[in-house]
């Protein structure tokens, strides 16, 4: 396993314009860097928050070197000389609709990985909330992992965390630290988010890096949790934001991966089994 090193989430409250954004993570990013990250994630919808369909498009490239955001995250990550996890910017894929796309990149500016959401938000929720992301984006088909040098990396965006036999797949293929931006809603974030990221650490035995939105977003007056969290594969929260804009940092012992998994080798158990539906009478 890798060397011990340090990890932050940025808790961002994006808002609908791109370049106040950018502005936001790379002040915060500095600040991070300056503090020894050496692996710095973003949220969800880091570069432009509005659930105007219209807005989304406009925003948009088909060509993704040719977003502004995507350009100035590479030359972040290039000037701090880290890996920078950009938890999501939409990308254009047709002429109605986007791919809700994370990219890592790398410390010489390079894209080096990128993964697009597989699993859209469209659920009308108790207090009146209703969300329809299929209208705007285009699901992901693929799973990803990548080798960072201290391990290697499942990529995931918010709504997925609900599906854990993602994340078992990313484990089973090796993945020692997942991460899951997130614009977690208000509502659904104080009831489920922490007991869902703490489950997938322990289910999994990985690091959980979760940097999320918070708060009440201008762009179109959702309100987020925020709350980023890192999470150690037994399921300690060694850090988590709160409810304002900044950062947490923690450090990672990627050998803390294989102890937790020693532990409680639940990986290497499973089993094939048939479904038995009994019925009454």
């Amino acid at each position: 396993m890798g060397e011990i090193f340090t990890a932050a989430c940025l808790q961002l409250n994006s808002s609908a314009v791109i370049a106040e954004n950018i502005a936001t993570v790379t002040a915060l990013a500095r600040q991070a860097a300056s503090q020894g990250a050496r692996f710095i994630t973003t949220p969800e919808v880091t570069s432009i928050v509005t659930r105007l369909k219209e807005d989304v498009i406009r925003a948009s490239t088909f060509a993704q070197d040719e977003d502004p955001a995507v350009a100035a995250f590479r030359a972040l990550a290039a000037e701090l000389r880290v890996w920078l996890l950009i938890g999501s910017i939409p990308v254009r894929v047709a002429d109605t609709k986007v791919a809700n796309r994370c990219f890592l990149f790398g410390p010489k500016g390079q894209i080096a990985a990128s993964y697009d959401k597989i699993h859209m938000f469209d659920v009308d929720l108790p207090n009146g909330e209703r969300y329809r992301e299929s209208k705007s984006f285009v699901p992901g088909q693929k799973a990803v992992l990548y080798d960072l040098p201290w391990g290697r990396l499942g990529l995931s965006i918010c709504y997925d965390l609900r599906f854990p036999h993602l994340y078992r797949t990313l484990a089973k293929a090796g993945a020692d630290f997942l991460t899951i931006p997130a614009a977690f809603t208000k509502t659904t974030g104080e009831a489920h988010w922490h007991i869902l990221l703490r489950a997938r650490a322990i289910e999994t035995g990985c690091f959980v890096l979760a940097p999320a939105q918070t708060g009440t977003h201008s762009g179109d007056g959702r309100k987020t949790y925020g709350h980023s969290l890192i999470i150690a594969p037994w399921g300690e929260i060694l850090a988590d934001a709160g409810e304002d804009v900044g950062f947490i940092l923690a450090e990672i012992d990627p050998e803390r991966v294989a102890k937790a998994r020693a532990q409680v080798p639940a990986l290497t158990h499973d089993v094939t089994y048939e479904l038995d539906n009994m019925q009454s009478g």
